[in-house]
């Protein structure tokens, strides 16, 4: 009998680790503990940063300023990837010490037990972190060779000349930024007329002009309906019959909560485990964070929703996680998207980084800060493109944490020259 049983080893290893700190009996259940540390580690945002970060010193150094030709050696990337990640395993492995690690597939047919391994363990509350999987699209063909998803990018240890993308999210953009940065031919495959549809007009509209800048060729209004391996490549047809071949198909289609494991009838579940806003799901005592309650794919809202889980279940009564305040962001090449808050505030306030010198060696002449407010002076959110968005959105985060009005945040004296102080002019225009 356990107080917390922890099913998946994404970013619920968080949660257990303080679990076991506060003398509880934990168990966390992974079906691979080579993954512990979840899809973010070992797949996802930690790794293709990493290759975003290698490209994108190539493509700054594509300048007229600097000599010489640079590219890069994907299998030392590969490699240094590898250990980088190893090492990420061993320390959380050791941070573990206190729990009972089992490694299988865990089963959740009814309340309170879960079986794994031909046993069933049992526990007072029981804290769900499946996370997701890749989404394939009926009609593609995936073979991991030609056909791949961005596990097998993370994988490559050559660059193929070419490479098509089927999706304009966060992967989708991600990985053209890679490969159109270190020197493939990429060409992105949209099934809309737009990238990012929810984001400002303006954002849209540079973000598209940057990728065409380092090389992407966008197709828009191009669903695809079938693609399968030839031995003349990739056939990609698209719903108005027209088709073409490529070498190489990475399909970034989204992902989808797993849920498979869970069949106790007393927990509903719709597009994710269905929680309220403490994260806990139709039975009392049974939480679900992270992406398989369909709430935000992003491994710190995941990490934020276990912490807090694992706090309710020690008396500590922590306020509820908002998470219009989580920021959001795609790490697109060179500039980085990031969104904050509540984008339809009454005031919005929009300031180019063109208006500052900084931005006209940082590749940055393009880029936009937009900042919101309400009716009443208050900060509600924020739209940035910039070089590293995702830090300088932090800022308007602790805004919204601190509950800031535009007064006070005019009161801040940002750094010159930095990016920050576009953000610090938004203020001031609100």
């Amino acid at each position: 009998m356990y107080d917390i049983i922890y099913i998946g080893g994404g970013l619920n290893y968080a949660g257990a680790i303080v679990a076991a700190k506060n003398g509880k009996k934990v168990a966390l259940i992974e079906k691979d503990m080579q993954q512990l540390g979840g899809v973010c580690l070992h797949k996802g945002c930690i790794p293709s940063k990493m290759f975003l970060h290698y490209s994108s010193l190539v493509y700054e150094s594509s300048s007229e300023i600097i000599v010489g030709k640079t590219a890069l050696n994907m299998k030392a990337l590969f490699e240094k990837k590898t250990k980088l990640i190893d090492n990420a395993l061993i320390a959380i492995t050791k941070q573990c010490a206190n729990i009972d690690l089992i490694e299988g597939d865990a089963k959740l047919s009814e309340p309170h037990k879960v079986a794994v391994n031909g046993k069933v363990l049992e526990a007072k509350h029981i804290v769900i972190g499946t996370g997701s999987h890749s989404f394939i699209p009926e009609g593609i063909a995936y073979n991991a060779k030609d056909i791949i998803m961005s596990d097998e990018v993370l994988m490559l240890q050559e660059l193929p000349q070419k490479i098509a993308i089927y999706g304009a999210g966060a992967i989708g953009l991600e990985m053209a930024s890679f490969f159109a940065t270190a020197g493939v031919e990429v060409t992105l495959l949209n099934h809309s007329d737009k990238i990012l549809k929810k984001s400002h007009p303006l954002i849209q509209k540079e973000l598209k002009a940057q990728l065409e800048k380092i090389g992407v060729t966008i197709l828009e209004n191009h669903a695809v309906k079938t693609a399968k391996s030839t031995k003349k490549g990739v056939h990609i047809t698209f719903g108005d019959e027209s088709s073409i071949y490529m070498p190489l198909l990475l399909v970034a289609a989204g992902r989808r909560p797993n849920v498979d494991f869970l069949t106790c009838k007393e927990i509903k579940v719709e597009k994710g485990i269905v929680t309220d806003n403490y994260f806990e799901t139709t039975l009392a005592k049974h939480y679900a964070i992270g992406d398989c309650n369909g709430k935000l794919q992003l491994a710190h809202a995941a990490r934020a929703e276990v912490l807090h889980v694992t706090a309710q279940i020690l008396g500590k009564k922590p306020r509820p996680v908002n998470l219009e305040h989580v920021i959001k962001f795609i790490h697109t090449l060179p500039m980085s998207y990031a969104v904050v808050g509540n984008t339809k505030g009454v005031k919005s306030s929009v300031v180019p980084l063109s208006h500052f010198p900084y931005s006209s060696y940082n590749q940055a002449t393009q880029g936009l800060m937009i900042s919101y407010a309400d009716e009443n002076g208050f900060i509600t959110g924020a739209e940035i493109l910039a070089p590293h968005a995702e830090e300088l959105a932090a800022i308007v985060g602790m805004s919204l944490a601190g509950e800031m009005d535009v007064a006070q945040a005019k009161r801040t004296i940002f750094g010159h020259p930095t990016f920050s102080e576009a953000l610090e002019r938004t203020f001031y225009k609100l």
